[in-house]
């Protein structure tokens, strides 16, 4: 059941991904996919905007034999959350359904929708009746889940009055991805790795999500969220957390985010003064002649963060973290920085010219992982030179990769919550991040950077304060 079936989010990404478990028979045959929003469109209107999203967005071309099957199980009801004649009319379909189609009262339902209405939709759908069936139900929530620690909190409150928290599914789709679900398999299925990852190997660890587009359109939206919230609060958080967590005692969902909120508990909580030295912000130049966008806004498109964790492995290791639109590049990437050895032997070859060992996990685009190191160049002289080691995903695996939605819709209709964030999670993020948001509050505006670079000048500031830089500047 998707809530906001004609918005964007379904189109490209909903939609396709269902298709695609459907051509994989990795769901039921008797399996229904309702939509309903505001858009006043039938059954057949509905399959035809679906059919032509599949066309566009689909990893898996459209078959023609194939299509017929999943069309006739998809339908679309037209309505408001809000309004209780709707939602009657909704549950009535459902519950034929069930009786005529054998789907036995079982439910996802989907928020596809602005996060100000995840928690309305959530108490009309137990206002009217519709979480009394014989089968189970699971609730999927995009991000981001409130605006700040207070509002995320009233929310968790508002949906567990009606959801367990063993039926929430908050979503992330970066968790989705093969690469960072290959995060943990990389840590703990390889004895070489494990030894070294901590303070006294590990110099700082930089880890970047970065889009080449500006907001596209999403004025509206992004004036509300901004890149903290957006990217900032969830994906660069979650990102941290698996890199840094302990190695849990199962692999489970319970196991591995109990792993998680320990280590986001233990990320240092930066007073509003600490920020001013550990936090940049930046708004590319041309943001205010956006579409819907205030032309005096000091919404912020691109954010970078020096954060420390307090505990025993990671004591004194600097993290940097930045997200950004309209950068130099789209890409996704995490940077391990090895200490420098404490004294190179090679005369002919100076410390300070040859680079420190360096890790580089590559989550998008081009999934894989890069490790740097030195080796001596060919020729009567020892000298050394950096060269890289590759993994690349593709020429492993091949190009087959499942989409990240197709995994996350497969594992909430299995009820496997692993790669799905706790309310736990997703406070303690929010306390990380609260500060910063207040210290903005206090005005200025975000450092302006032009459009294709790395973002503003006080980004770079952050690591050259302890004597780093950007991998990528």
């Amino acid at each position: 059941m998707i809530f906001g079936a004609s918005g964007d989010l379904a189109k490209r990404k909903l939609l396709p991904a269902l298709y695609n478990l459907h051509v994989q028979k990795l769901i039921p045959d008797n399996t229904k996919i309702v939509g309903t929003s505001r858009s006043e469109i039938d059954d057949e209107g509905f399959r035809a905007q679906i059919k032509e999203a599949i066309l566009e967005h689909s990893r898996i071309e459209l078959e023609e034999k194939s299509w017929p099957s999943l069309a006739e199980d998809i339908h679309y009801i037209p309505g408001d959350v809000t309004d209780e004649g709707s939602m009657q009319k909704l549950r009535t379909i459902l519950s034929d359904m069930d009786d005529q189609h054998g789907t036995g009262g079982n439910r996802v339902w989907y928020m596809a929708l602005l996060p100000q209405f995840f928690g309305n939709t959530a108490e009309t759908i137990a206002r009217n009746g519709m979480l009394d069936t014989s089968g189970w139900h699971r609730l999927v929530i995009e991000k981001p889940f409130g605006f700040d620690l207070a509002s995320a909190t009233e929310l968790s409150a508002t949906i567990g009055a009606h959801f367990s928290e063993d039926q929430i599914f908050r979503i992330d789709h970066y968790l989705g991805k093969e690469t960072v679900q290959n995060l943990l398999v990389f840590r703990f299925a390889n004895a070489i790795f494990e030894p070294i990852w901590n303070r006294r190997h590990i110099d700082n660890v930089q880890i970047t999500v970065a889009e080449d587009l500006g907001i596209e359109n999403r004025g509206a939206f992004y004036e509300r969220v901004g890149a903290l919230r957006d990217v900032g609060q969830n994906h660069l958080l979650q990102l941290l957390a698996l890199i840094t967590m302990e190695p849990p005692v199962s692999w489970d969902a319970e196991s591995i985010r109990n792993e998680k909120v320990k280590i986001l508990s233990s990320v240092r909580r930066w007073s509003v003064r600490d920020c001013e030295t550990t936090i940049a912000r930046g708004q590319y130049e041309g943001y205010r002649d956006e579409k819907d966008v205030d032309p005096s806004s000091s919404v912020e498109t691109f954010v970078a963060m020096k954060l420390l964790i307090d505990n025993w492995r990671w004591a004194d290791v600097p993290f940097y973290v930045r997200t950004g639109k309209a950068l130099a590049a789209k890409e996704t990437e995490i940077v391990i920085n090895f200490k420098r050895v404490p004294h190179l032997l090679f005369s002919k070859t100076d410390v300070e010219e040859l680079e420190p060992n360096r890790l580089i996990i590559r989550i998008q685009p081009n999934e894989g992982f890069t490790l740097t190191f030195g080796t001596k160049v060919p020729g009567p002289q020892v000298n050394v030179r950096t060269v890289d080691m590759d993994f690349d995903y593709e020429n492993e695996f091949g190009s087959g990769t499942p989409e990240a939605y197709e995994r996350l819709l497969l594992d909430a209709m299995n009820g496997d919550a692993t790669l799905f964030t706790r309310a736990d999670e997703i406070l303690e993020a929010w306390e990380i991040v609260d500060p910063i948001l207040s210290f903005w509050s206090g005005g200025g505006r975000p450092g302006r950077y032009e459009k294709g670079s790395w973002g503003p000048d006080a980004a770079n500031e952050l690591p050259r304060q302890d004597g780093n830089r950007w991998a990528k500047r």
